[in-house]
């Protein structure tokens, strides 16, 4: 396992503050008790912070016809849906909510070419609310693949999140499971899907980013 460049500055001064109001309370207060009990809750406030940026190692299973699911959490939504930003027509919706104890990396659910990138500033709703999808902050990311399908996929900011990171842009090659993206707290990414997709995954189910497989699609 190992921790995302995006933790780095947030670790480093969670790290240097904790330390120095535990290290100022031993100094200057008698209240053993108290100060040690503040002590053990900034060590495990500290832990939390570490782990929400954690990237764990994980061997991936690559495949043509599959599209893994972007991100950690469980699945919120699965319906058909009219997708009216780039398709402007009926596509399969598969949502994973992120709660702020998942990892926050987001992974390219296949591979091929971005067709089509686009920041949209908005709202910081509740992550998990289906208005959140048009409304909150959001990032839409189109992967046209070697087939000529295009899958869409939503970076959508919470009520907690207040940063979306996307490292990926129109034109650039992606391959399946590549890092393309972070979001800071709770969050969510929407996948949109082609008609004849066969769904692989259920309402309330827990996935990993890169490895569970949220559909298959027939090749064209």
């Amino acid at each position: 396992m190992t921790l995302h460049r995006e933790g780095t500055s947030l670790i480093i001064s969670t790290f240097v503050i904790l330390a120095t109001v535990v290290g100022l309370l031993f100094k200057f207060s008698d209240l053993a008790m108290l100060n040690y009990a503040i002590a053990i809750l900034g060590f495990a406030f500290f832990i939390i912070i570490v782990q929400f940026f954690r990237i764990p190692s994980r061997i991936v299973q690559l495949s043509d016809t599959t599209v893994l699911s972007p991100a950690d959490g469980r699945i919120v939504v699965i319906e058909q849906v009219e997708e009216t930003e780039y398709f402007n027509d009926k596509r399969l919706l598969v949502s994973v909510f992120m709660s702020p104890f998942n990892v926050h990396a987001n992974y390219t659910p296949c591979a091929g070419t971005i067709s089509y990138y686009k920041y949209h500033a908005g709202l910081f709703l509740a992550a998990w609310l289906p208005k959140s999808s048009t409304e909150n902050e959001r990032t839409t990311t189109v992967i046209k693949r070697a087939d000529g399908q295009e899958i869409l996929f939503r970076q959508v900011a919470g009520a907690l999140a207040k940063r979306i990171k996307t490292y990926t842009n129109t034109n650039d090659k992606v391959k399946q499971a590549q890092e393309f993206g972070f979001i800071k707290f709770g969050s969510r990414v929407d996948v949109y899907l082609p008609l004849d997709a066969k769904i692989k995954v259920t309402l309330e189910q827990t996935v990993r980013g890169r490895l569970t497989v949220l559909a298959e699609l027939p090749l064209k």
